[in-house]
């Protein structure tokens, strides 16, 4: 006899999207990634450019949410640089941002007992990071109270590369900051390691991380309370199950996975989302985003 549990049991479907106005009336705040969704790294993507602009004039509050290990001032900049013009989106909130208050104003007793000598994984380009907080910057693991991850200068490196100072901070059990949770990403299409793939191994070993950005719920409460825009009309936009789509799940908006970033080789052919490969992934994942996009367009 059928077992009636299975038999009521419904898995979630991911609706796929050709543009984003297919849904725009379902949502009034837009919580924004930017790697592999508006950019690749090195230039924007026109189609959603052109995305950002129908946004605004539809009168959608677009928030950029990034797991850049640098302050949202630097990363406006940045933005500004590329050619993403600061009036199409609202605000910017970063990972880094979140790790710099963090540091500054040490709200919890983990914080309070952190000392003033860090021991930074960070490349000359996240340096900014630390200005301002009175910490003192050690060369040696040794001589450090704590460890700060940022992301890695070389873009060959490996998680691994960096075992024989995570092994001499776990002797001292030095606590860990990571100020960007992501794994990897690809900067102008080479995939290199970002600052998640170096905590997630010092976690493995036995040290103690705290995580600062997506998908951990603290930087979307921040977010939400400063809008005052209701978590049910919040869209998360973002190529990552791991910390896109989790975040905004764990955080109760809604999720779209643009296919063409991260997992772009395991969902994407010819143009077009592979449906059985995307239900392969959300099942793997267990995270099921409400909707997919090939690309970022409206």
């Amino acid at each position: 006899m059928p077992d009636p549990f299975i038999l009521n049991q419904q898995e979630p479907v991911t609706r796929i999207l050709t543009g984003l106005r297919e849904i725009a009336d379902s949502f009034d705040l837009v919580l924004m990634d930017l790697w592999g969704c508006v950019h690749d790294g090195v230039k924007p993507y026109p189609a959603a450019l052109d995305c950002l602009a129908r946004l605004r004039d539809a009168g959608k509050a677009v928030e950029i949410l990034s797991n850049a290990p640098r302050r949202a001032t630097e990363v406006e900049a940045k933005l500004t640089e590329m050619g993403v013009d600061r009036a199409l989106y609202t605000g910017v909130y970063t990972s880094g941002e979140e790790t710099w208050k963090y540091l500054k104003t040490r709200p919890d007793g983990l914080g309070q007992r952190l000392g003033r000598r860090v021991y930074a994984i960070m490349p000359e380009r996240d340096a900014g990071l630390i200005d301002g907080l009175d910490l003192e910057r050690v060369d040696e693991v040794g001589a450090a109270s704590f460890l700060l991850v940022t992301g890695v200068e070389d873009d060959k490196a490996q998680a691994k590369d960096f075992d024989p100072v995570l092994r001499l901070g776990l002797k001292q059990s030095l606590p860990m900051l990571c100020a960007n949770p992501d794994l990897m990403v690809h900067r102008g299409g080479v995939e290199e390691i970002c600052a998640g793939a170096i905590a997630q191994r010092y976690e493995n070993l036995g040290g103690r991380v705290v995580y600062h950005g997506k998908p951990h719920v603290k930087i979307y409460e921040t977010i939400f309370k400063a809008t005052g825009i209701v978590r049910g009309r919040a869209l998360g936009i973002g190529d990552s199950y791991r910390t896109d789509m989790r975040g905004a799940q764990d955080a109760g908006a809604k999720g779209l996975l643009v296919a063409g970033g991260i997992h772009r080789r395991e969902l994407l052919y010819a143009a077009k989302i592979d449906p059985k490969q995307l239900r392969d992934l959300n099942r793997g994942f267990t995270t099921f985003p409400d909707y997919g996009i090939p690309l970022l367009a409206w």
